[in-house]
């Protein structure tokens, strides 16, 4: 069952799942359930500047690559909900003014591999992908997918399936560079393989979408994910086959729900030069927490009266939130019966943090 919605439609304030898009068959969660808001803060890494020359051929022999340090080893998207995948999958990343440097490997006894077009629609295959918001604001983000015959497919979602987004395939990640690595051997069912390992150079200009700089500075924070799919297979008449069940979608930072197009629920992407930078989740982040609280309580109350509701008394969400250290958040929210605007404010961060019901989340700075 394929781990990312195909897309949703609203029709008449009810949410259902639809297969609509690259032939993706629904799955399991449907309507509401996949708009609660996150149990569990997302995972995040820090990613360190490299000065040395990457030489992208999935050997990650590079003394940049030596120092990096690897993420924790993937789970199901579901989290601890769900058994520990069998094989092991971790990532490890660093940037230089160029690039964003992705690097994976894969465990995988019996390695394959059968789409050899670019954008064919590689998790057909058993395949790494990748998920990249540069600003954090759940719109306008990229997905990467590639197999281990080093074919790739990339898109542009301009807002979430949830939301009516669509995919942009024509889009293509241009400037990248990819190399996999096989310890053992591909589409040989007669041995026994190691593990597969992506190498990528992801270029920050080609994420610079309507001429937005997305090169990172010194502490810029991205949101990205990272998901491996993995068919079950026979092996018949010297070949892999698939079987006939849904394949499994083991992840770097859990989802909690079965929809990879969720980017509130990322892990979060620190950039630095420096030696000793440790991770330290913004103010601002916690309190977006209050702003999905809203966003799922209108969708819920859209369903049951036919129109968003006019005030958060309606919602039944007080309008003073405490933290976990703490601190106090100010809720407010604007709204008519097709839309509407919830911000958070707080004193340990300038202005306040916004959400619409589009789910796309900014901030407004005093």
């Amino acid at each position: 069952m394929r781990r990312d919605p195909a897309n949703i439609k609203k029709i008449i304030g009810v949410i259902s799942v639809v297969s609509l898009m690259l032939g993706k068959p629904t799955f399991a969660q449907t309507g509401l359930e996949l708009y609660k808001p996150a149990k569990e803060t997302p995972l995040h890494y820090v990613c360190k500047e490299t000065k040395d020359k990457v030489v992208i051929d999935g050997k990650l022999d590079e003394a940049g690559w030596q120092q990096a340090t690897w993420t924790a080893d993937f789970k199901d998207i579901e989290g601890d909900a769900k058994p520990a995948p069998p094989l092991r999958t971790r990532v490890k990343m660093m940037w230089d003014q160029q690039y964003l440097y992705i690097a994976a490997t894969l465990q995988e006894p019996h390695i394959w591999g059968t789409l050899v077009d670019h954008d064919a629609i590689i998790f057909q295959d058993n395949d790494f992908e990748v998920f990249i918001d540069p600003d954090g604001d759940t719109h306008q983000y990229y997905e990467i997918e590639i197999n281990a015959l080093n074919t790739v497919m990339d898109l542009f979602m301009g807002k979430p399936y949830r939301n009516m987004g669509e995919a942009l395939i024509n889009w293509d990640t241009k400037g990248i560079i990819t190399a996999i690595h096989i310890d053992g051997t591909i589409n040989n069912p007669s041995d026994t393989d190691k593990e597969w390992t992506v190498e990528m150079a992801v270029p920050f200009s080609a994420l610079s979408f309507f001429n937005k700089n997305q090169r990172p500075v010194e502490n810029s924070l991205w949101r990205i994910n990272f998901s491996r799919v993995e068919w079950d297979t026979d092996i018949k008449n010297g070949k892999y086959v698939k079987q006939q069940r849904p394949e499994h979608n083991w992840v770097w930072s859990p989802q909690g729900i079965v929809n990879m197009h969720a980017p509130e629920r990322w892990g979060y992407l620190l950039f630095t030069s420096k030696a000793n930078t440790t991770f330290q989740l913004p103010p601002a982040e916690e309190a977006k927490q209050y702003l999905w609280q809203i966003y799922s309580a209108q969708l819920q109350y859209r369903q049951a009266n036919g129109r968003y509701a006019k005030s958060l008394k309606e919602l039944k969400i007080p309008e003073k939130q405490t933290g976990t250290n703490k601190e106090v958040y100010t809720l407010s929210m604007e709204s008519i019966s097709s839309q509407y605007n919830a911000s958070v404010s707080g004193s340990n961060f300038p202005g306040s943090v916004n959400i619409n019901q589009e789910g796309k989340v900014y901030s407004n700075r005093k």
